[in-house]
């Protein structure tokens, strides 16, 4: 399995997942023009999608799906009945959806995929579990809490984008809004650095060769911070996990597991 993330953070979102000849893209988050630079610079060509798939409804998974759409008409849009509904309200994509269950898995080319439920504040957000039986890709972001769900998901990740999105202490310094830090730090926000090292610590994910913590702050969090957070979790589990702190603003190196 080879994984790109095209970008992670608050201004958008996107990744590619490859298996034999099946490419699978998670959220388009960027503009269209945008995320079609990024994907080439990586040598990804997003008519060669076997499907795409949206973990929520906010604009920095989804804004460029109206224009993606009609350049790309060809690529099956994938997502839950609330999200797929949600997203055509806010971009008028109304045609091209395979709708799901959460919880329910389905194949799609090589790959098994399972959605799981994730408290935010969206229409009914999701996260993913790709695998192809020798792998399996967890994605899971923009969640305030970890529920079973994740970390069933999370147990059986070769390869994990976690969330891992703020320094409580910047958030509480910083000049946002009380009501605004009030939501990023609720259940229906965002992991913090910590509780995303406290996730891993409970779940001690076996098969875990990369983990990759992804919507970083730019505000209220540092890479720095993400990666020392999470660096003594990893050496609880006794046994080497590659580690990277997504970026928002180019894509990531290819990662294969």
């Amino acid at each position: 399995m080879r994984l790109r993330v095209f970008g992670s953070g608050s201004q958008g979102n996107s990744l590619a997942v490859r298996s034999g000849g099946t490419l699978l893209l998670v959220d388009c988050g960027f503009s269209c023009r945008e995320l079609e630079r990024r994907m080439a610079s990586c040598g990804v060509s997003p008519d060669d999608a076997a499907g795409l798939f949206f973990t929520h409804d906010h604009s920095d998974h989804c804004k460029g799906i109206a224009t993606f759409r009609k350049r790309h008409p060809c690529v099956p849009l994938y997502a839950n009945g609330n999200t797929a509904d949600a997203i055509a309200a806010l971009t008028g994509v109304d045609d091209g959806w395979n709708l799901f269950e959460t919880a329910e898995s389905f194949a799609v080319g090589d790959f098994t995929v399972t959605s799981f439920s994730i408290p935010h504040d969206a229409a009914d957000p999701v996260g993913y579990l790709f695998d192809d039986g020798d792998g399996a890709l967890f994605v899971g972001t923009d969640m305030g809490a970890a529920t079973f769900g994740v970390r069933d998901a999370l147990a059986r990740a070769t390869c994990a984008v976690l969330e891992s999105n703020h320094d409580p202490v910047l958030l509480r310094m910083s000049d946002r809004p009380a009501s605004l830090k009030q939501r990023i730090a609720g259940r229906c926000g965002h992991l913090s650095n910590g509780d995303a090292a406290e996730l891993v610590r409970e779940v001690r994910p076996s098969r875990l060769k990369t983990l990759l913590l992804a919507h970083l702050s730019r505000q209220c969090n540092a890479p720095y911070l993400a990666l020392e957070a999470m660096q003594p979790a990893l050496a609880e589990l006794g046994r080497p996990v590659t580690l990277a702190a997504l970026d928002q603003d180019s894509p990531s190196a290819l990662y294969e597991f």
